[in-house]
């Protein structure tokens, strides 16, 4: 039987959920559609980064070697943490720097070095049929700067969602987010599945 203090709890939920994100942290777009670069995302939530990472054992690296770096929008983080899954308007950055070696008194591994590009998947359920979509912006960009979408056709489309464990995302490669989603189950079958295949 529910109590009052239980239907204030769930009232409150509900407005959580559906309480717009600061302005700051929308997607903003031009009058043609294209997105606008969110030129502070550096200050948004910090996921993860990876090294070398490639979901193709096909792709030549060209002896480059990458960090990638992603971050998401600190409201729609906030969200994730209560739901384990996405809200509306979430934007997901991929920062991508180059990997250096030899530099100042660093003789050995590899640290950050300039950024080669960065990529946004945004959820805008009202503007996207699937919910989501990419936007890849070139090296040099700034908060001036728009990108337009990539095709529907594009294989980041279908990768993520044959493979991403939640809402088209790939918090499997989120540390912190992994557990909450597993608590919380969000966990998307095919993804579960793919876990459970033999390797």
């Amino acid at each position: 039987m529910f109590t009052t203090a239980k239907v204030a709890s769930l009232f409150a939920c509900l407005l959580f959920a559906l309480a717009p994100l600061p302005a700051d942290e929308v997607p903003q777009y031009t009058a043609s559609g294209e997105l606008k670069f969110p030129g502070q995302y550096r200050e948004w939530v910090y996921l993860t980064s990876g090294f070398d990472m490639s979901y193709s054992v096909s792709m030549k690296m060209n002896n480059a070697h990458r960090f990638d770096n992603v971050f998401v929008n600190p409201e729609a983080y906030k969200s994730f943490v209560k739901t384990g899954t996405w809200p509306d308007h979430t934007m997901l950055v991929l920062e991508v720097r180059d990997a250096q070696g030899k530099g100042s008194i660093n003789q050995t591994g590899n640290y950050q070095g300039e950024r080669v590009a960065v990529e946004v998947h945004v959820k805008d359920e009202a503007r996207f049929p699937g919910n989501w979509a990419f936007f890849g912006f070139e090296p040099g960009e700034t908060a001036a700067r728009t990108a337009k979408m990539k095709p529907p056709s594009a294989d980041c489309y279908s990768c993520h969602a044959a493979h991403a464990a939640v809402d088209t995302t790939f918090v499997q490669f989120y540390p912190t987010l992994l557990p909450i989603a597993t608590a919380k189950g969000t966990l998307a079958a095919s993804y579960l599945q793919e876990m459970a295949a033999p390797k």
